[in-house]
């Protein structure tokens, strides 16, 4: 598995980004996540992109680290915000998301992050075991969708 940063909009980003709004949808019903990402969110030190590419160089999984400070959206200053993790469905179980957490973190954490944040929904039993099984634990909510009852925000610090 080789993991490489890329920009938001590199085409393989945006091929795996369709595929987990279509997940979001399938899951919840509505248009997928609605929260504004720009290409430059992830441009670095204030976020990156990854995707993980297989032994045949096929994008198979992927997430993000965005920058955010105290906000009217509930975050706090040395935030960094987690963003559009998602595995390919034929390459689940291998822990690839948990390679690709790990990553973000370390990034985060050498930008200078303090806290890494994320929003998950309660429809997504797969990502609330990762998250905190790797040391997250339930935070204020936050963003986009803070006040939905769906909505389940976690925090780690870096």
């Amino acid at each position: 598995m080789n993991i490489r940063p890329v920009p938001f909009d590199h085409p393989d980003a945006v091929k795996l980004n369709d595929q987990v709004q279509a997940e979001y949808h399938a899951r919840y019903g509505d248009g997928g996540d609605a929260t504004t990402l720009e290409p430059s969110h992830f441009q670095p030190p204030n976020g990156v992109y990854l995707i993980a590419y297989d032994e045949q160089d096929a994008p198979v999984a992927t997430g993000g680290w965005r920058a955010q400070d105290a906000n009217g959206e509930g975050n706090e200053d040395g935030d960094a915000e987690l963003k559009r993790m998602y595995v390919v469905e034929h390459a689940r179980g291998l822990g690839l998301a948990r390679r690709i957490l790990a990553a973000l973190e370390a990034d985060a954490r050498a930008a200078g992050r303090i806290r890494m944040v994320l929003e998950t929904g309660t429809k997504q039993p797969e990502a609330i075991a990762l998250y905190t099984s790797s040391g997250y634990e339930p935070c204020v909510r936050f963003g986009y969708y803070r006040f939905h009852e769906d909505s389940l925000c976690f925090a780690k610090a870096l």
